[in-house]
């Protein structure tokens, strides 16, 4: 892993595979941070140049002490990808990762080869909003300890959980290892996301992809936003709300062959 100072910030990044192979980009969940990744790293570094960056206040990337949004967020990857000297990416996100997505979508497509958005949505209800912001209170008040049992529980199925100890305590460490300053930053964010109006202007190649059990994103949300994307496929995997860790490998195969669509 590796630093870059872009602005007030410094980032946290990592780029292996073939230096001439295209870019793809991979951007955390909240409370994560890019070694959720590793499944995807180990997949496609084969013939892809795979950037894995920590968002801002995750990992061992800097939390800004001002507020800030998805647009911001999204620049950030603009920024992380000039400091590189990279031209266009092909950009994956989860959750806070996948509004990233979004918003790069929308802003800056012209970085963009393709988009792929998994288990995320495009804005809020009021109520929604409501509970980010009690949720950011809440961590604010007393850390994300605990939280930690209620959001294992919305990422992953209770077959996950159950049978794989040793990648659900990874996943608490990592959790854990979020600081809260960061974590409430970007329910911030969160709370405040309303990229619905941009979904129709969305003209790159884009894959949404789903969780059955995902009840914090459920798939009748990406199933509408996909419906709104001109020329969006939509897919469903077998798994709650971290697609990408609970089924790995379709996971894989689902972004592999969009990507080799594009």
């Amino acid at each position: 892993m590796a630093k870059l100072q872009l602005g007030e910030l410094q980032f946290n990044y990592s780029m292996v595979g073939p230096v001439n192979a295209p870019v793809i980009v991979f951007s955390n969940s909240l409370g994560a941070n890019l070694t959720m990744w590793e499944p995807q790293i180990e997949f496609f570094q084969k013939k892809f140049r795979v950037l894995t960056y920590d968002q801002r206040g995750h990992g061992e990337t800097d939390v800004p002490e001002q507020s800030f949004q998805f647009d911001d967020l999204a620049y950030d990857v603009v920024r992380l990808i000039n400091a590189l000297d990279l031209d266009k990416v092909h950009f994956v996100g989860l959750s806070m990762g996948g509004m990233t997505a979004l918003g790069l979508a929308i802003k800056y497509p012209e970085r963009l080869l393709s988009v792929t958005a998994s288990n995320c949505v495009a804005s809020f209800s009021p109520e929604a909003r409501q509970a980010w912001t009690e949720r950011a209170s809440s961590v604010s008040a007393n850390g994300l300890e605990p939280i930690l049992d209620a959001t294992i529980q919305r990422w992953f199925t209770e077959t996950m959980i159950l049978n794989q100890p040793d990648d659900i305590a990874g996943v608490r460490a990592m959790i854990l290892n979020t600081t809260v300053d960061g974590y409430v930053g970007c329910c911030g964010a969160i709370r405040d996301l309303d990229y619905m109006d941009g979904m129709a202007s969305i003209g790159v190649k884009t894959l949404l992809i789903g969780g059955t059990y995902d009840l914090g994103t459920p798939p009748t949300e990406m199933k509408n936003m996909s419906s709104l994307i001109p020329g969006s496929k939509y897919v469903e995997l077998d798994a709650a709300h971290v697609s990408n860790l609970e089924a790995p490998t379709e996971f894989n195969q689902t972004l592999d062959q969009f990507l080799s669509e594009v």
